[in-house]
């Protein structure tokens, strides 16, 4: 007889996907929040097609990506918020003096526009995500003494700034993720995707290069200004 709880065994297989090097790099990369083709996640990785397939084919089997195809392409993507979650908090547990300096000016560049502002899966991140965060709490929208929460001024907000809050699911409406540049909480949950969705589709932000970067656009450094109170020109 044995009282090891049941979920040990499940737990080892879910530690045994995420024990890859070339599977942790895919799932890096898919927190982005797009569907990529299998192609361009074995170019990212630098294996072959096939091996890559191999390697997809367990991830999706485990429940971590989802996939889809289209003619002969098969795209796949993070099969949801919480397995989006679950990558973005181990990654966030990796030590800054354990990544590799950037080896060239390229590398430097995209570093540096990373950790000025990214997507994290479906919520802004680094210095970008804090000022959002750090401008919610400091207008009392957001209550960070236990935990993120919303407050009824928050909620208010978002309804006032014509931002649609999702409230059908079981996502929280407001969750703190540890961003692995600036090394304190972000706003995630439903109100971090909104933020997101919004900036995104009214062009505050936009995307940049061929990872999770985006910049703030001019009509986005007035809107964050006026809505938010951050500085003008601070994010750019």
């Amino acid at each position: 007889m044995t009282d090891r709880d049941p979920r040990a065994s499940h737990l080892a297989r879910l530690a045994g996907l995420l024990a890859d090097e070339t599977r942790a790099a895919c799932l890096l990369a898919l927190l982005d929040g797009r569907a990529w083709t299998a192609g361009e996640l074995a170019r990212h990785a630098g294996v072959a097609a096939s091996t890559l397939s191999e390697h997809l084919g367990k991830l999706v089997a485990g429940g971590l990506l989802t996939e889809e195809r289209q003619g002969r392409h098969r795209y796949v993507r993070l099969a949801d918020a919480r397995a989006a979650q679950l990558v973005e908090d181990l990654a966030s547990q990796v030590a800054p003096r354990a990544v590799a300096e950037p080896r060239n000016l390229r590398q430097a560049s995209a570093g540096a526009a990373m950790a000025r502002g990214r997507t994290c899966y479906d919520h802004l991140a680094g210095r970008l995500g804090i000022a959002v965060t750090d401008a919610f709490a400091e207008l009392g929208l957001l209550r960070r003494d236990t935990g993120f929460a919303l407050t009824d001024e928050g909620v208010a907000w978002f309804a006032a700034a014509g931002i649609a809050l999702d409230r059908g699911g079981r996502r929280p409406l407001a969750r703190a993720c540890l961003d692995w540049t600036e090394r304190r909480p972000h706003l995630a949950g439903v109100a971090g995707a909104a933020v997101c969705r919004h900036a995104l589709d009214a062009g505050w932000c936009e995307r940049i290069g061929s990872e999770r970067a985006v910049r703030v656009t001019a009509a986005g450094d007035l809107a964050l200004a006026e809505l938010l109170g951050i500085p003008a020109g601070s994010l750019r």
